[in-house]
């Protein structure tokens, strides 16, 4: 799974991939601090299910903090992008293409409107956020509209001189950005086109088509950094109110990276996604860290309820994406051969069944695939059960 951290230059877009990774990246503030991707991993946050067992997992990856497992993800912060860049414009169409693989999208944007359409720093409050959600909307748009445009009239009447199915060649020629054949039988009924004629379909067709396959396949929620600046409160009202389909989560990105930070110098306790910290080592903190501390908690946390950086990977994955944590474990014990303890814990997609989960376990279990086994209650279950999240499942299989 990638999840791509998209948006204007100089939002705070680099300083959330951070956050979210601790990776080091270059923050600057300028437009274009980012030029090539930053990949890296962050973690989704679920209950450690180990502990209903009177026990405490322990990851092959990621990691577990208090009642929590922290599971690994793929990142890509994106450089940033700026109106035009379906065109070319701010090597626009280089970064799109970055965005190809990603399974959803985190858009930053900066809801304090500091950050002017080209990335400039301006007087908070005079540049309207609204833009920005529009903007990226639209690059979108044009960047999936100009693929399938590309060389449409001669791939439309291959289609229907050989009598190929359009759901089959559409899917294959845009399968870079993850478009399926269900989801082009989806869309050709939904704005009722003719599949047996697509050299009939209009350019405003197409475009439709294009928006269509990008919420589809790039599906998108809003982080609105810099929350704490007072002019937000106001643009994130006006956002929800203007774009009632998306998820806006309020977050500070500073404050993320000040928490985790702190944690990791064993300054503090925190876990990622929760509304408070505890201050263990007082005496090693100057006063400027403790009134950082004393802000991020009462402007932030306790407006909030988080710094809204682990809020949004998780609704990305399992929000938006409707992913579901499963773990493989065992109903006379929970240990692997080497003692650990629910060692995995896999991202698996919804309507998965416990057959796709042997499958993704290991091929020969799913071939061999006789039944699995609720860890919780005990009970049998079949090869089209459908998981359900945080399930511990014991597969059982043939030789």
């Amino acid at each position: 799974m990638l999840i791509g951290i998209v948006g204007k230059p100089n939002v705070g877009k680099s300083t959330f991939f951070k956050a979210a990774t601790l990776a080091e990246v270059e923050i600057a503030n300028y437009p274009f601090a980012t030029i090539k991707p930053n990949s890296g991993v962050g973690y989704v946050k679920v209950k450690d299910a180990a502990r209903e067992f009177g026990k405490v997992s322990n990851p092959r990856n990621g990691y577990v903090l208090k009642e929590f497992r922290f599971v690994p993800v793929q990142l890509l912060d994106v450089a940033g992008l700026v109106p035009g860049a379906h065109q070319g414009l701010g090597m626009g169409n280089q970064f799109l293409d970055d965005l190809r693989q990603a399974d959803a999208l985190i858009h930053v944007i900066d809801v304090s409107g500091s950050t002017n359409e080209k990335g400039e720093v301006v007087d908070a409050g005079s540049y309207d956020p609204l833009e920005d959600v529009r903007f990226l909307e639209v690059e979108l748009d044009f960047w999936y509209l100009g693929i399938i445009q590309k060389g449409w009239e001669k791939f439309a009447r291959t289609v229907m001189q050989e009598k190929i199915e359009i759901q089959k060649a559409l899917a294959k020629q845009l399968s870079g950005l993850k478009v399926t054949e269900a989801m082009i039988e989806e869309a050709v009924e939904k704005l009722g086109l003719d599949k047996e004629r697509p050299s009939s379909w209009s350019e405003t067709n197409l475009k439709n088509l294009a928006v269509y396959l990008r919420k589809k396949t790039k599906p998108m929620l809003i982080a609105c950094n810099k929350a704490d600046v007072p002019t937000a409160a106001e643009n994130m009202k006006r956002l929800r109110q203007e774009f009632p389909e998306y998820l806006f989560i309020p977050c500070s990105a500073e404050a993320e990276i000040a928490l985790r930070e702190a944690a990791r110098s064993g300054l503090i306790e925190y876990v990622p996604g929760e509304k408070s910290f505890t201050i263990v080592q007082e005496d090693k903190l100057n006063e400027k860290q403790k009134k950082a501390l004393q802000f991020i908690q009462q402007k932030i946390l306790d407006v909030y309820s988080s710094s809204g950086v682990q809020e949004a990977l998780d609704s990305a994955v399992f929000k938006l994406l409707q992913y579901l944590a499963i773990y493989p474990g065992g109903v006379s014990k929970l240990e692997d051969k080497d003692g650990n303890v629910l060692p995995d814990c896999f991202l698996m997609p919804p309507k998965s069944t416990a057959l796709d989960f042997a499958y993704k376990l290991h091929t020969d279990l799913g071939k061999n695939f006789i039944c699995a086994k609720d860890v919780r209650t005990k009970k049998t279950v079949g090869k089209d059960y459908a998981l359900k999240h945080l399930d511990v499942l014991e597969i059982v299989s043939g030789k």
